[in-house]
C-alpha cells in the first residue's frame, strides 16, 4: 500500500545538524574542543543543587520557573516578569519562529549564523535569508537592505558564532531602528557572558519594543548536558510565546542547576577570566606560526588557513594527536577551524600540535 504522507514544505530542505564530534577511534586521552564547552565545568553550587535533584525525580519541575526567572533578573537587573526560559536557547529560537514566522514570512540572519536560525525558520515553513558579512562582521546596512514587508524576524548572534566577532550596542541600535514595523530583533547572546560589561542587548530590550535577547546556561555556565536556556523581552512577545510554551518544557534538575549556577558569579568570573588570558595565548601562538585569527569575543578562535584543503589536513592531523575541533564549511568557512578555548594544558596542546603539522606540510 502506498501512501502520501508528506512534511510540511521546507522541512526536507534542513540539512541534519550535526554537533561538534567527541570521540577519535584508537585514541583514549582525547580533548574535546569542537563544542565550545567550558573546560572547568559547572560550579560546584549547580552540582550540589543537580544532586538534590535526585531526591524529587517523581515529581514535574516548576512550570513557571519562577525561582529561575527571579535569579536571573536579580543578577542581570531585569523584569522577571518578561523573561521565559526553555531548553536551552535553541527553544527559544524555535519559539520565536513558531509563533512569528511561518509561509510568506522571512526570517533574515548572517551568512555565517548559527545554524538553527536556517533550521527552525523552514521548520516553521517560512524561508531564510541569508546576507553576506563584511570579512566575518556583521554588516547592519546590508541587514537592513535585505529586510522587507516580509521579514518577520532578524537573528544576529552577538557575539558570533563561528566568527567570535561582535558589533558594538550603537550599531544594534542603529539596526533596531532601521527595522520594518513588522520585524521583531533578536539579539542571540550565547557568548555575551564573555565579554566583560556587556549586557546583551538587555537595554536595548527595554528601550523598545522591537528588540528580544535570548541567552543560554550552555557556555560559560557549564550546563549543556542539562539545556537550559532563556529569553528576554517586550511583555508583548512574552505574552505570545508562553502560549506554545509546553508546561514543563525544563527540567527540575535544569532549573535548580541554573539558579545556583547564575547565583554563582565569582565562579563566572573566573571561567571568565581564563577563558580571556588562553584564549589571547592561543590566538597569538597560532598567528607565530601563520594561523591568523579575528579578535575572539566568545570562548573560541576562528583559526583561518590558505585553504579548505589546508584546514581539512591539520584537522585530520590534529585528530591523530587526540585534539578535536570544528569543521565550519557548513558555515560557509571552509578554509577555517573552529578551536575552544580549553584549559592551559589543551591550549598548550593544540598549539603544539598545529606547529608539527606547519612544520611538516
Amino acid at each position: 500500500m502506498t501512501h502520501n504522507i508528506t512534511p510540511q514544505p521546507g522541512i526536507m530542505d534542513i540539512a541534519l545538524y550535526e554537533g561538534g564530534a567527541s570521540h577519535v577511534a584508537g585514541l583514549d586521552n582525547v580533548v574535546k574542543l569542537s563544542s565550545n564547552e567550558n573546560p572547568l565545568g559547572a560550579s560546584e553550587a549547580a552540582k550540589e543543587a543537580f544532586k538534590r535533584c535526585a531526591f524529587d525525580l517523581h515529581r514535574y519541575p516548576d512550570s513557571d520557573h519562577s525561582a529561575l526567572r527571579a535569579a536571573i533578573a536579580d543578577v542581570h537587573g531585569l523584569d522577571a516578569g518578561r523573561i521565559i526560559c526553555g531548553a536551552g536557547s535553541d527553544e527559544i529560537i524555535a519559539f520565536l519562529c513558531q509563533a512569528y514566522a511561518g509561509p510568506g514570512r522571512e526570517v533574515v540572519h548572517t551568512e555565517h549564523g548559527f545554524a538553527m536560525y536556517r533550521i527552525s525558520a523552514l521548520a516553521a515553513g517560512a524561508t531564510p535569508v541569508s546576507v553576506k558579512e563584511r570579512e566575518r562582521v556583521t554588516d547592519v546596512d546590508a541587514i537592513l537592505a535585505a529586510c522587507s514587508e516580509k521579514t518577520a524576524l532578524v537573528f544576529l548572534a552577538n557575539p558570533n558564532n563561528p566568527t567570535g566577532t561582535m558589533i558594538g550596542l550603537a550599531d544594534i541600535a542603529r539596526l533596531a531602528d532601521g527595522l520594518p514595523a513588522q520585524t521583531l530583533l533578536v539579539i542571540d547572546g550565547a557568548y555575551a557572558e564573555f565579554v566583560d560589561g556587556y549586557d546583551g542587548g538587555a537595554a536595548l530590550v527595554d528601550a523598545r519594543e522591537n528588540v528580544f535577547m535570548t541567552r543560554t546556561f550552555s557556555k560559560l555556565y557549564g550546563l549543556g548536558s542539562l539545556r537550559v536556556g532563556w529569553g528576554y523581552g517586550p511583555q508583548h512577545v512574552i505574552d505570545v510565546l508562553m502560549r506554545i510554551k509546553g508546561p514543563f518544557n525544563v527540567s527540575a534538575a535544569g532549573l535548580a542547576a541554573a539558579e545556583a549556577a547564575v547565583r554563582d558569579q565569582a565562579f563566572a568570573q573566573q571561567c571568565r577570566a581564563e577563558n580571556a588570558r588562553w584564549r589571547d595565548w592561543l590566538a597569538n601562538a597560532l598567528a607565530e606560526i601563520g594561523v591568523p585569527s579575528d579578535v575572539s569575543l566568545a570562548n573560541f578562535i576562528l583559526a583561518r588557513f590558505a585553504s579548505a584543503q589546508e584546514a581539512n589536513a591539520c584537522d585530520d592531523f590534529l585528530r591523530t594527536q587526540g585534539l578535536i575541533v570544528r569543521r565550519v564549511g557548513g558555515y560557509n568557512l571552509p578554509h577555517c577551524l573552529r578551536i575552544t578555548v580549553g584549559d592551559e594544558s589543551a591550549c598548550r596542546r593544540v598549539a603544539h600540535a598545529v606547529r608539527q603539522f606547519k612544520e611538516g606540510a
